[in-house]
């Protein structure tokens, strides 16, 4: 039971909390292609999520495959298979999703409980041969059946990773000379560089029948090239099997890929053994151990910002509801009243200015005694027109020197708001984007935040490292992580991805092209590296790097 529960992992510091929308709730483990993860769709049902590793999503070749492969899984729908339901090939890294297989793999079951029975064995078989029919019905060749490839479930096993394990496979090892697949579980045509057909995953299925019935790889351990040389010219010692698989055996291992039975062959001879209508019986639960729970769907994060709460409305008193009644009616009436002082008011004021512009109109035009009336009233109308003059002329300087200031405070504002060159001024809550494109890092030089943000040495703020199995980047000094939503990262989303981080090193098996990594100093400057280019296949050869463009924000 101790050991069934492992499987389920916590997320580690450099595991993202989200794929695609998916959030992961456990590590369900890692292989050639990638990382694992348990998450659930919107209805709740459980998936795994495979994140390709990143040194495959750099190459061209597996992006191509690996896109035909997914189009062609979808296809694929069987009883005894994990059926494709999500992927996206073009994703930074790209990634898939099949349903979640609650059971062992056949590799951790044969190590908890040793060799199966034979009747587990005949039920194992005939699962993976009806699966396998499924999977060449669309034109897939699985490449790579082997008993880590064959989860056992309470109804029967179920086989995973069909038509893309090849695509992982080419990358890892055309580099080396090496063939494709997993030398114990290959066929001699496979082992020898020959056509890979649907017989070749016939090969594969008698072998993973015979570790299933023996505990160990049929064809022994061992260095690799020895193994695939007694694959291909020696024959299996079917003697070290139980007697009932034998015949079944030699017709799945028959050197000839022309002679190897076929998926509904295999079918059919394990059901006669089996009997009509058998189900899995207590042997098969036993092999597949106990029911374990599976961790609950991951909540959505609590929004920050939540709406105040509104308080029920009170019951309002009669006697206040009509006080309230009569201060809106007088309230009212006292409002038109001044509506209507208002308007008298501007009428008279209007009446007034108009006289006095037919004044100045009059002494304007220099107008003689007749037009003008008397002298006395001529003089009246021009001292009355002058102190007019006066009294608007105060008022429109008055007015002017307001506009001024006004306008001189809107100018010392917008000159807070930027630089004298133009560009718009910082603040300490908003700082400006500094880009640095082009940084190159190897196991000789640093990064820092600070400008100048090279350096020759190895104290700077971020350092490349590499060991014998991988690189990463490390620091004395910042917080590192790396986001997986969708690219064009800002500011804001470094600040919400750093909060709560810890990490001060950041492996690099999980960055590609396109991916974007934090990092924050404790001086509080925020640095975002988009990586261009990453060399991290050979880790301890001295020749791996890493350039990216970098873009600081400094505190």
């Amino acid at each position: 039971m101790a050991e069934a529960v492992s499987v389920f992992q916590p997320l580690q510091a450099d595991d993202p909390s989200s794929v695609a929308g998916y959030r992961l709730a456990a590590r369900l483990g890692a292989g050639g292609m990638g990382r694992v993860y348990l998450s659930h769709t919107q209805g709740g049902r459980p998936v795994a999520i495979k994140v390709v590793r990143p040194e495959l999503a750099d190459d061209p070749a597996f992006r191509r495959r690996f896109r035909r492969e997914v189009e062609a899984a979808r296809r694929v729908r069987g009883a005894y298979t994990a059926e494709l339901i999500d992927a996206d090939a073009d994703g930074v890294p790209p990634w898939l999703a099949t349903l979640y297989v609650p059971g062992p793999s056949l590799t951790d079951a044969v190590a908890r409980r040793g060799p199966l029975p034979v009747s587990a064995v005949l039920w194992l078989v005939a699962g993976v041969a009806e699966a396998l029919q499924a999977i060449h019905d669309t034109g897939i060749v699985h490449r790579d059946l082997k008993p880590s490839n064959v989860l056992l479930a309470a109804d029967g096993p179920r086989v995973i990773d069909f038509g893309i394990s090849l695509a992982s496979d080419i990358t890892s090892h055309t580099a080396t000379g090496a063939t494709v697949g997993t030398p114990s579980y290959m066929a001699p045509e496979q082992a020898s560089a020959g056509e890979v057909t649907a017989a070749t995953d016939i090969f594969a299925l008698g072998q993973t029948a015979a570790f299933a019935a023996l505990g160990e790889p049929l064809y022994g351990d061992g260095p690799s090239f020895s193994v695939l040389y007694r694959i291909v010219h020696t024959e299996p010692d079917l003697s070290l099997l139980p007697e009932q698989l034998r015949p079944l055996m030699a017709r799945c291992l028959a050197a000839d890929p022309k002679e190897r039975a076929t998926p509904a062959e295999v079918v059919h001879w394990c059901r006669q053994r089996l009997g009509p209508g058998t189900v899995p019986g207590p042997a098969w639960q036993e092999i597949t151990g106990p029911e374990v729970a599976i961790p609950s769907p991951v909540p959505e994060p609590t929004p920050v910002h939540t709406l105040p709460l509104i308080a029920p409305p009170r019951p309002v008193d009669p006697e206040r509801r009509r006080a309230r009644k009569r201060r809106i009616a007088l309230i009212a009436a006292t409002a038109v009243a001044a509506g209507a002082l208002v308007v008298t008011g501007l009428a008279w004021t209007v009446v007034q200015a108009r006289e006095r512009i037919d004044a100045r109109d009059i002494l304007g035009k220099g107008g003689d005694s007749s037009s003008a009336g008397s002298g006395s009233d001529a003089s009246a109308r021009s001292k009355e027109s002058r102190e007019l003059t006066e009294s608007e002329g105060a008022k429109g300087a008055s007015e002017a020197k307001g506009s001024k200031e006004s306008s001189g405070s809107k100018e010392s504002s917008s000159a807070s708001d930027t630089k004298s060159d133009g560009s718009p001024a910082t603040t300490p809550d908003r700082p400006q984007a500094v880009p640095y494109p082009g940084q190159w890092l190897d196991e000789k030089n640093s990064l820092r935040l600070k400008d100048p943000v090279s350096r020759k040495d190895r104290k700077g703020d971020l350092r490349f490292v590499c060991n014998a199995t991988d690189c990463a980047l490390e620091s004395d000094t910042s917080v590192i992580t790396m986001l997986y939503s969708k690219p064009g990262a800002d500011l804001d989303a470094c600040r919400s991805a750093l909060t709560g981080a810890t990490s001060r090193s950041f492996p690099l098996a999980a960055a590609a092209a396109g991916s974007e990594i934090c990092v924050k100093n404790p001086s509080g400057d925020i640095a975002l590296l988009v990586v261009q280019t990453k060399s991290t296949a050979l880790p301890d050869s001295g020749v791996s790097f890493l350039r990216a463009d970098m873009t600081v924000w400094r505190a």
